[in-house]
């Protein structure tokens, strides 16, 4: 009893010391997603060792529940095993009782927890390329308490796995806890359906799943042609000003294009903002290197009445020079010798050098970016959030 006593207050002090630490994970989690004001964690050092970076990707949650949560209900069920032989005196704890080797059940988990821990430490390290070193310390928190747990003279996790399956099989046996067990499981299969749809903890998730359909799309499917996009004679004007090489302006674009699909009384109108010292005067070093020559192309493409195919082609394949944009166009009908003209014609520049310096006298110095009504939005928003936008405009589904 003495050692077995040794060992509960072993588990109690870890189990004490993971939940202060899921706790503070918590905290960081919620202040990566939900508070735009939050000062980086302590444990944000650098790209690697960056607990705010793991915090706001897919992989911080499980069934829209994050993982720090699934933590911290771990750690106090830990300590609700350590207490169960007390605990099923009390008439509300009565169900304790089922729980007859409650080390086992421990040993269990602790080994369970840390399989998944591992598990999690790959996609870390493999997938999103970081660690957050509050997690690792909760891995061998798990490890510890599974292997305190477990007696290594009595057939170790083996044996406590199979001795907890066979209480868990003796405990539904009875009717009372049958159905009892049923009840919860129907109850948290139910809450776990609505975190998974709503998302209502995992913020970050809805918002990669939103954007999934455009940041993952090889081509354009709602492209159009000629120098229109939208209606001609639309209520609504949505000024947009990209950069052919900015890395998510191609899926602004997409999503410019279902919109205009979608809803009618509106017009794209596409805006010149390459982020390239060959022609942006506001730069102090080279940045997206070849999306000036790119926005010469477009400009020269309007004058053939093939905006659009050339706007298209230039996100989908950034091109970096002119050889390689008449290359890719050599075969959608353009008047080549034209449109290498007019992309090197005075006008063209003085268009660029114009469209530069509107949007930087409105306070837009970076891509994508948007006008809609006089509002101006630096960033990509989600489709739904630009479909509301018009919509309270007056714009109407097609």
């Amino acid at each position: 009893m003495e050692k077995e006593m040794k060992k509960k207050i072993s588990i109690a002090f870890i189990a004490l010391i993971g939940i202060v630490t899921t706790i503070k994970l918590a905290i960081i989690y919620y202040n990566a997603n939900f508070n735009p004001y939050a000062l980086s964690s302590f444990c944000s050092v650098n790209d690697f060792i960056d607990c705010d970076g793991i915090a706001k990707t897919t992989e911080a949650q499980f069934l829209g529940i994050p993982l720090a949560y699934w933590g911290l209900f771990f750690y106090a069920f830990v300590f609700l095993m350590l207490f169960a032989p007390k605990l099923k005196n009390y008439k509300l704890f009565k169900f304790m009782e089922v729980f007859k080797n409650p080390l086992d059940y421990l040993a269990s988990l602790g080994l369970f927890a840390f399989l998944v821990s591992m598990i999690l430490l790959c996609l870390s390290l493999f997938e999103i390329k970081k660690l957050c070193v509050l997690c690792a310390f909760t891995y061998i928190l798990n490890l510890l308490i599974g292997c305190i747990a477990t007696d290594f003279k009595n057939g170790g996790f083996v044996h406590s796995i199979k001795q907890s399956i066979i209480d868990f099989i003796d405990a539904v046996k009875i009717k009372k806890y049958l159905i009892t067990f049923i009840a919860v499981m129907a109850v948290a299969a139910g809450f776990l359906t609505y975190t998974r749809i709503s998302f209502v903890f995992a913020p970050q998730v809805k918002r990669q799943l939103e954007f999934r359909e455009f940041t993952q799309a090889k081509h354009n499917k709602y492209a159009v042609e000629g120098n229109i996009l939208g209606d001609k004679d639309a209520k609504i004007t949505v000024y947009v000003y990209s950069d052919y090489q900015c890395p998510i302006c191609p899926a602004q674009n997409i999503m410019m294009h279902k919109l205009a699909k979608e809803v009618k009384n509106i017009q794209i109108i596409h805006k010149n903002l390459p982020l390239d010292t060959d022609c942006n005067p506001y730069l102090q070093a080279p940045f997206h290197q070849g999306s000036c020559i790119d926005a010469r192309y477009a400009i020269a493409a309007k004058k053939q009445g093939k905006f659009w195919e050339m706007n298209n082609i230039l996100f989908e394949k950034k091109p970096q020079t002119e050889d390689a944009i008449l290359e890719l166009v050599k075969n959608m009908g353009f008047d080549l010798e034209k449109l290498q003209e007019d992309a090197n014609s005075f006008d063209t520049a003085n268009k660029i050098k114009e469209e530069i310096k509107s949007a930087y006298s409105q306070g837009i110095n970076g891509t994508p970016a948007t006008i809609i009504n006089g509002e101006v939005n630096v960033g990509i928003k989600s489709y739904n959030d630009y479909k509301e936008m018009v919509k309270k405009l007056g714009a109407e589904e097609r």
